[in-house]
């Protein structure tokens, strides 16, 4: 009965439309009176799921990403992405994802990626052509890279809880990202030669490199996060404070765009935002405890090792599992809920912990644009100024092609573990 006291008021909670957070908090709450718990488990579950070295870093990840966005990073981001790929059919689509993948490096956030790419490439593909609900929908879709291609805050929470090392999830996420990329850029480019969308001339080598040297030090950022990780010389978190030191001098010494009077202000909503994510951690620690309490892990282990032990069908079962949670849930939650009840099931059948985390984070940012709660998606369809229906019936090709990449991350592990295990050699 305690247990369908705090499943009852959580489900409850999120069918009126209550926040994730709120709802987990008062499910928690619900299940601790019920249960004759003492209330103050929920402040020591809540500070012991937040008091992690690792998440450190997500304030400093995210206030890195607002300062090279407010710095100039997005306009020269999308320049070079036009100049690498926008003379081809249907040009802008594929900047649009370009884009994605090299502004993926610098924020670590789908949401980050939306709005920032989105407020610029959106309208200028209506203005150039596009229909308004092809250029909301690649825009919703290819913002999904970014969270897979490092740094990434879903997996920095993943590493948090798994133990995996966070440098080792950035590599892991790597390759996926570029294959979730160069598909989505293949299915723009059939969409645009099906549907005669305009194309841009080449604009020569010239204004490639012009374009080249604009975004160097932006580009350059990934690179000094990776560095950082891969040469030992920093931890995830040390790594994440000297990003967000770079991302200040370039964009207020190199750059120049980034207003000094503006710093305060990026510094207090990066704050809020990181907040919100660690509110969110503690109330769902406190949720997991729960669950894990109740010997929940065991149960969703033992019932489907029950059913089967096949591997092929069991890692069938966890994509649709985190598939239909992550039209319902948001992304950080849904981890913190089921990442260890189901890498429990995982490992029972073989799947190596990287490899099954690294699906588990793709799958899950395949959400993000997957209605009811696609975050992703409603930025988008507000930017473009659209009902959601036709850019959910817009955004279908890209979701498909992104459960094939899914597909193929889930069923062939080198794709995720081979680049970590060569680097870590």
């Amino acid at each position: 009965m305690d247990l369908f006291v705090l499943l009852g008021t959580f489900l409850l909670g999120l069918v009126v439309g209550i926040p994730v957070a709120i709802t987990l908090a008062l499910s928690s709450v619900c299940y601790v009176l019920y249960a004759g718990l003492p209330l103050v488990v929920i402040p020591q579950k809540m500070f012991a799921g937040m008091d992690s070295f690792v998440l450190l870093c997500i304030p400093g990840f995210i206030l890195a990403g607002n300062l090279m966005n407010m710095g100039g990073i997005t306009e020269r981001i999308v320049r070079l992405a036009n100049a690498l790929v926008g003379w081809a059919r249907g040009g802008l689509g594929l900047t649009n994802v370009a884009a994605s993948m090299l502004f993926g490096g610098i924020s670590g956030t789908a949401v980050a990626d939306a709005a920032s790419i989105g407020g610029m490439m959106i309208p200028g593909m209506k203005k150039a052509g596009y229909p308004a609900d092809f250029s909301a929908a690649i825009t919703a879709a290819s913002s999904t890279v970014g969270p897979i291609i490092p740094p990434s805050v879903p997996m920095i929470i993943v590493g948090a809880l798994s133990g995996i090392s966070v440098g080792q999830m950035f590599m892991a996420g790597a390759i996926p990202g570029l294959l979730m990329g160069l598909a989505m850029m293949l299915t723009a480019w059939i969409i645009a030669r099906k549907r005669g969308f305009p194309r841009q001339p080449w604009q020569g080598f010239g204004e490639l490199l012009r374009s080249f040297t604009g975004a160097f030090w932006a580009v350059a950022m990934t690179g000094l996060i990776i560095g950082g990780l891969l040469s030992g010389l920093a931890t995830p978190t040390e790594t994440a404070i000297v990003a967000s030191i770079y991302a200040f001098v370039v964009g207020a010494f190199v750059y120049r765009d980034l207003p000094l009077r503006q710093v305060p202000k990026i510094i207090i909503d990066s704050a809020v935002s990181a907040a919100g994510i660690l509110v969110l951690v503690g109330f769902a620690n406190v949720f997991g405890w729960i669950l894990v309490a109740e010997r929940i892990p065991q149960a969703i282990a033992s019932g489907v090792l029950s059913i089967t032990d096949n591997r092929i069908i069991v890692i069938l079962l966890i994509n649709l599992i985190l598939l239909f949670v992550g039209m319902f849930m948001e992304t950080i939650a849904a981890l913190i809920i089921l990442f260890v009840p189901l890498l429990a099931l995982a490992q029972a059948v073989g799947i190596e912990p990287l490899h099954f985390a690294t699906f588990a984070v793709l799958n899950l940012m395949i959400g993000l644009t997957t209605p009811p709660v696609g975050v992703c998606l409603f930025i988008c369809a507000n930017i473009a100024r659209l009902p959601l229906a036709p850019v959910i019936r817009a955004i279908t090709p890209f979701l498909l092609t992104n459960i094939i990449v899914l597909l193929l991350v889930s069923f062939f592990p080198p794709l995720a573990t081979w680049l970590p295990s060569i680097m870590g050699n």
